[in-house]
């Protein structure tokens, strides 16, 4: 199998950190090997920083297996990086655009087996002019621009202990009613139940669709939209075979019995979907990019600029979607994957 590609994320952030951090400990946590897509030098100065003797090999991808062993692969990024750690500055935005743009090319190239990306500083990206919402959405843009063909990329935050998925991701809370359509939720139905049979070998997906409104709406009476619009869905998926049921109130989904009952619950929005998660698996929780034709993951937290630079980020989750995304590139090898 090829490599994972790495994404730098943003570089003021504790990104690099964690590549540090994890590659340091390949051995003793049986990391699958990667390489980091960065400015070496860059690299370098971060790990002088933490302290860390870690080695620097500027490689192609096709070298980074052989190097992985004794040095950290970094595939050269044509940016010199100036940003210090929490401080993000006119290196930051091009640095981690550039970062995923080159990982994106490479895994559909066929020189990476799947990426992993690191977190970035919305607010950062959006001063630069980037037009994506985030993340997940860029990664459909780079594939439509490489292919010509036109996907709708689905988020889900997967954990041992649960599975989530966001209808509608990065909309304010009076947004997402004009978003909801039945559409799109059985859309998002549909392209879960796939990606779950092919990528985590369960065979026959069982999915919960989360009520929009309190109590799912108690039959109209706090609101139609679930009577209209996620009920409708659900019911079009069902009568293609897909295994769902919904809508379900929000409040008592989550409990320890009701999470035996599914694989992963559709939520009708951003928070209603990773707040449960993030109570049950900060720390190793994965974000998950479904519909995409390759497999991208990228642990569940943000920059934290607070404690970059510092050698004190946790890198649980990182390993995990490091882990995953191995796993679900050789998903014909691969024994079921379940929540």
């Amino acid at each position: 199998m090829q490599p994972l590609a790495l994404t730098l994320g943003e570089p003021a952030g504790i990104g690099p950190d964690l590549a540090l951090a994890v590659w340091s400990r390949r051995a003793e946590l049986k990391i699958p090997p990667f390489y980091l897509v960065a400015d070496p030098d860059f690299v370098r100065r971060r790990a002088s920083r933490l302290g860390l003797a870690v080695p620097i090999a500027a490689v192609v991808p096709a070298a980074a297996i052989a190097s992985f062993s004794s040095a950290l692969p970094v595939v050269a990024l044509d940016i010199e990086i100036s940003a210090e750690p929490g401080r993000p500055d006119g290196s930051s935005a091009p640095a981690a655009i550039g970062s995923i743009r080159r990982a994106v090319a490479d895994v559909i190239a066929g020189h990476a087996a799947a990426i992993v990306t690191n977190p970035v500083a919305k607010n950062i990206l959006y001063r630069s002019g980037f037009a994506e919402p985030g993340h997940t959405e860029f990664l459909a843009t780079l594939v439509q621009e490489a292919t010509q063909k036109t996907l709708r990329p689905v988020m889900m935050l997967w954990s041992p202990e649960l599975a989530v998925v966001p209808v509608t991701i990065h909309l304010p809370l009076r947004e997402i009613f004009q978003h909801l359509t039945v559409e799109l939720v059985a859309e998002t139905g549909r392209i879960v139940a796939r990606d779950l049979a092919a990528r985590f070998r369960i065979s026959h997906p069982r999915l919960v669709v989360a009520g929009l409104n309190p109590h799912a709406g108690e039959n109209g009476s706090l609101g139609d939209e679930d009577r209209t619009i996620v009920a409708p869905a659900v019911a079009r998926l069902v009568a293609e075979g897909i295994n769902a049921r919904g809508p379900l109130p929000a409040d008592t989904l989550f409990s320890n019995k009701a999470r035996q009952t599914y694989d992963v619950a559709l939520c009708m929005y951003h928070d209603q979907a990773l707040i449960p998660i993030k109570t049950l698996a900060f720390d190793h929780a994965v974000n998950v990019t479904l519909g995409l034709p390759f497999v991208r993951t990228s642990p569940d937290h943000g920059t934290a600029f607070d404690i970059a630079g510092t050698g004190t980020a946790d890198p649980t989750s990182l390993i995990a979607a490091l882990r995953l995304a191995e796993r679900l590139a050789m998903a014909d090898l691969m024994a079921p994957l379940t929540t």
